[in-house]
C-alpha cells in the first residue's frame, strides 16, 4: 500500500491526537454489601474521560478477597488481556488501589500500561492544578504514591545475585539513587507546603481580625460548587461539566440580605475512594474547611447516587476533622430534576432527603432558583454572631447612622423627635463603636 506525503502526515497527526484507549477493571467483593460495583465502574469511566481517555470496554470480577499476585486472579487477567490486545488498548485502569507487585505482574500479562484509581485521580489533579500551591500538593501526592513502586521502572537493569564482591548491581544502585532523590524531593516539597500553611494561617488571622465569618462550599465533585460561588458572588471561577474542574480554592466576599459580610470559599471536590495520600497532601487547602464557621454541602440532586455521594463527602469531612461543623445541605440542580422524565421517583428522593435534613435548601445554581432562600438560611445560621440592640442616634450624627446601616441589620427605624431610633442586629465587635448610642439590649426581634 502506498501513501502520499500528505496522507502520511495526516496519519501521523491522527495517531498523535488519538485519545488513549482504555479498558476498565472492577471487582465485586462480598464484603462490600450495598455498594454497586457498576456505579463505581461508571464513575471510573467518567474519570478516565476527564483524563482524556476513550473507554473501549470494562470487566468485573467477583472476589472473596484480592489475589495477592494479580488482584483479580491470573485467569481473569489473561481473559481481559486478550480482549485488550484485540482492541488495541493502551491503558488498563483498575477501580481499586494496586500494590507495586500486582502492578508489575499485571503489566507483564497485559503488556501495556497499568494504572489504578489512585494514579488516575492524581493524573487528573496534575492536569488541573494551576497555582504554585496546587502543583506542589499534587507533586507531593504523586511522589508518595510513586516511592514504593520505583522498582517497576528499573526492572530492565541488571540484578546481581549478591555475595562477597557481588553485592548490589547496576539496577540496585540506580534504584537507591532514585529513591533518595524522591525522598529528598518529598522533604523539600513538605517544607514548602509548611510555609504555605503558615501563610494561609496569617491570611486567616487577618480575615478574623475583620470579624467576617467564613463559609466553605464542600461537596462531591461536579455537584455545582463553583457554579454556586459564581452565582452568589460573581467570582468567575471556571465551570465545566467534568470531574475536578477546579482544584485551587477561591474566596470571595458575600453580602447577605441581613447586611452581614461573609467570606465564601469554594474548595476541591470530594469523591468515593479519594486517596488518603491526596487528602494528606491537600491539608493546606482543606484547612479552609476545617477553620470554617459554616459549611455549605452542595449535592447534585439529579444524580442517581446522590445519597451515596453525601455519605462519601461526610466520610472525607470526618477524616479531616470537620465532621461536626454546622452545615447547610444545599440540594442543587433542581432545574434538571424538574425536567426529568422520572420526576416522580426523583421528587421522592428529594422529599426523603428533606426529611433527613430539615434545614436544607433546594436550589438551581445555574438558573438562580432558590438562591434567595439559601441566602436567608445563611443569615439565620450566622445570626447568633450578632447582638440585637435598641439605639438612639441624634439626627446630626449622620455618619453614625450611615455606619449603622453599613455594618448592621436594621430591624426597625423611626426618625421622629430629636433623635433617630433603631432596633438593629450588629456584630459583637462593633459594640464599643455604638456603645454611646445604645439605649438597651432588645429582648426579641420584632
Amino acid at each position: 500500500m502506498c501513501y502520499s506525503s500528505t496522507s502520511l502526515k495526516a496519519l501521523v497527526e491522527t495517531r498523535k491526537t488519538r485519545p488513549e484507549r482504555v479498558f476498565l477493571v472492577g471487582a465485586e467483593f462480598k464484603s462490600r454489601n450495598g455498594v454497586d460495583p457498576r456505579d463505581s465502574l461508571s464513575e471510573l469511566g467518567e474519570l478516565a474521560a476527564t483524563a482524556g481517555g476513550e473507554v473501549i470496554g470494562d470487566g468485573l470480577q467477583k472476589l472473596e478477597s484480592p489475589a495477592p499476585a494479580t488482584f483479580i486472579g491470573k485467569g481473569k487477567a489473561e481473559e481481559f488481556a486478550a480482549f485488550s490486545r484485540r482492541n488495541n488498548v493502551d491503558t488498563v485502569i483498575f477501580d481499586d488501589e494496586l500494590s507495586p507487585a500486582q502492578s508489575r505482574n499485571l503489566e507483564k500479562i497485559f503488556n501495556c500500561k497499568i494504572l489504578d484509581r489512585t494514579a488516575l485521580i492524581l493524573d487528573i489533579f496534575a492536569q488541573r492544578a494551576r497555582t504554585r500551591e496546587g502543583k506542589l500538593q499534587i507533586e507531593l501526592a504523586q511522589l508518595q504514591h510513586l516511592l514504593p513502586r520505583l522498582t517497576r521502572f528499573w526492572g530492565h537493569l541488571s540484578r546481581q545475585s549478591g555475595g562477597i564482591g557481588m553485592r548490589g548491581g547496576e539496577g540496585e544502585t540506580q534504584l537507591e539513587t532514585d529513591r533518595r532523590r524522591v525522598q529528598d524531593r518529598i522533604a523539600r516539597i513538605s517544607r514548602e507546603l509548611e510555609l504555605v500553611r503558615r501563610q494561609r494561617g496569617l491570611q486567616r488571622s487577618a480575615r478574623q481580625r475583620g470579624h467576617w465569618p467564613l463559609a466553605s462550599i464542600v461537596g462531591y465533585t461536579n455537584a455545582g460548587k463553583s457554579t454556586l460561588l459564581n452565582a452568589l458572588t460573581g467570582a468567575g471561577v471556571l465551570v465545566k461539566d467534568i470531574l475536578f474542574a477546579t482544584l485551587d480554592p477561591t474566596t470571595r466576599r458575600l453580602r447577605l440580605p441581613t447586611n452581614q459580610n461573609v467570606l465564601l470559599t469554594d474548595t476541591v471536590g470530594f469523591i468515593r475512594k479519594l486517596p488518603h495520600g491526596l487528602v494528606e497532601a491537600f491539608k493546606a487547602t482543606l484547612e479552609e474547611v476545617v477553620q470554617a464557621d459554616l459549611l455549605l454541602h452542595v449535592v447534585d440532586l439529579s444524580h442517581p447516587q446522590a445519597e451515596e455521594q453525601i455519605q462519601a463527602v461526610n466520610a472525607v469531612l470526618a477524616e479531616i476533622g470537620a465532621g461536626e461543623k454546622p452545615t447547610i445541605m444545599v440540594f442543587n440542580k433542581m432545574d434538571r430534576l424538574n425536567g426529568n422524565a422520572g420526576g416522580t421517583s426523583a421528587n421522592g428522593v428529594l422529599n426523603r432527603l428533606l426529611e433527613k435534613h430539615p434545614h436544607a435548601v433546594s436550589i438551581s445554581a445555574s438558573t438562580g432558583e432558590g438562591l434567595p432562600t439559601l441566602l436567608a438560611e445563611l443569615g439565620t445560621q450566622l445570626r447568633p454572631k450578632r447582638e440585637f440592640l435598641e439605639l438612639r442616634v441624634p439626627h446630626e450624627q449622620a455618619a453614625v447612622i450611615a455606619r449603622l446601616h453599613a455594618v448592621g441589620q436594621i430591624i426597625s427605624r423611626s426618625y421622629r423627635g430629636p433623635a433617630a431610633r433603631f432596633k438593629a442586629r450588629i456584630p459583637p465587635h462593633h459594640h464599643d463603636e455604638f456603645a454611646p448610642y445604645i439605649v438597651r439590649e432588645a429582648q426579641a426581634a420584632s
